[in-house]
């Protein structure tokens, strides 16, 4: 989703942009990567394994994509001295505040202390660690719940299609983070790509910590659907194979200091992604 969207928002602007498939670079093989990039080149790896609940299961994959993949890519962009900007997760982090005074959440701050409590959390974390050792100047771009709330399996076009229906829609109201649509992060991505930025890692989600219980109430509310048939549950309600961080809302403050733009609010952000949707 993130790579179709990229390639088009950068088409959209005139740039060069080759943008290939799994097919077409494999990037488990550590040979591929030398086909396609040339000096000069930025390279934006939005390839992972993304499933997080079939994770679980297949831990074995997820590591050679998540981890052996990024880190080729990386081998390959320091080699060939192109630049290279690698996209990770919220889902590093645990959600777990009980060691901090208080014990009350808050956004993640990009130096706060990782603990992903899924396999696809960790090796998220592993490609993040592997990138920066085999490229100390490649860039890390941790984001958020990202949708692009049209046709597709994302969390927003799930319940556009549950809006059209009839009956209630049980959502967790226990698992908070920064919703992010996805054309606000490629600009994102792009700014990064034309500015002097080279912090090791930065947070790129659009403002703001929701459940995805409100979430939910907002799609609905975008589109003129009741909002009162959205009805919250709990996580262990809805059990999945992958824990999920009960909160990894990511904070900006760091990243505009490193120079990056801040994404908008994300409520404003939904509103657009809809009406682009429409």
């Amino acid at each position: 989703m993130v790579g179709r969207a990229l390639a088009a928002q950068a088409r959209a602007q005139g740039r060069n942009v080759v943008a290939l498939t799994s097919a077409d670079w494999d990037i488990t093989d550590a040979t591929a990567a030398e086909r396609f990039i040339t000096p000069g080149d930025v390279v934006v790896n939005c390839a992972a394994y993304t499933k997080v609940d079939d994770a679980e299961a297949d831990a074995d994959r997820a590591f050679a994509v998540n981890v052996t993949g990024a880190e080729n890519v990386a081998h390959a962009c320091a080699r060939t001295r192109a630049d290279l900007i690698h996209i990770s997760t919220d889902y590093v982090f645990s959600g777990d505040f009980s060691d901090v005074p208080g014990g009350r959440p808050r956004p993640y701050d990009i130096d706060d202390a990782t603990g992903p409590l899924s396999v696809y959390g960790r090796t998220k974390l592993r490609g993040e660690l592997a990138v920066l050792a085999a490229m100390p100047d490649a860039g890390i771009v941790r984001t958020s719940w990202v949708y692009e709330g049209a046709d597709g399996s994302d969390f927003v076009a799930a319940m556009r299609r549950r809006a059209a229906g009839d009956g209630d829609v049980e959502v967790v109201a226990d698992q908070i983070g920064s919703p992010t649509y996805v054309a606000d992060l490629c600009t994102a991505l792009l700014h990064i790509a034309d500015s002097a930025i080279r912090e090791p890692v930065l947070h790129a989600a659009n403002a703001g910590a929701v459940s995805r219980f409100e979430q939910a109430q907002a799609v609905f509310e975008e589109l003129g659907a009741d909002p009162s048939r959205v009805k919250p549950v709990t996580g262990e309600q809805q059990p999945r194979p992958a824990p999920r961080p009960p909160y990894s809302a990511l904070s900006a403050a760091k990243s505009e200091e490193a120079g990056l733009t801040p994404l908008r609010d994300w409520r404003a952000a939904l509103a657009d992604a809809i009406g682009a949707s429409r």
